[in-house]
């Protein structure tokens, strides 16, 4: 399951999350940094890439498009690369039924406390 990060996110993540989404990239890594979150989409469909962003926009594409792509939207606010990282592992099982999921278009995720993530 390859995921096309936006340029709201850090292209450092890409790397520390290639065990568990191998294939994944950022935008910088495919050119398409500072273009049109339409192209970013169009990339993301003929790729086979689902889009991770922190941007509203892609929520409501997904909205009055559908999919493909899908879109995971992050409801973190500005996070460290480590918060990123965690809250993405948290996530895995929830993310891996979201992308195999046969209609669901967007996913909205929120923070959850780090504490509790360390707890398991």
């Amino acid at each position: 399951m390859k995921l096309l990060l936006d340029e709201n996110l850090t292209f450092r993540l890409v790397k520390a999350l290639q065990a568990e989404y191998p294939g994944s990239c950022h935008v910088k890594d495919v050119n398409l940094m500072e273009t049109d979150d339409i192209l970013v989409w169009q990339w993301a469909q003929r790729n086979g890439f689902a889009i991770l962003t922190q941007d509203a926009d892609y929520e409501q594409l997904a909205s009055l498009r559908g999919h493909p792509p899908k879109v995971i939207y992050l409801r973190f606010g500005n996070s460290s690369l480590l918060n990123l990282l965690s809250q993405l592992r948290y996530y895995r099982d929830v993310i891996t039924a979201f992308l195999l999921h046969p209609t669901a278009a967007c996913l909205e995720l929120s923070q959850v406390p780090l504490a509790n993530i360390s707890a398991e």
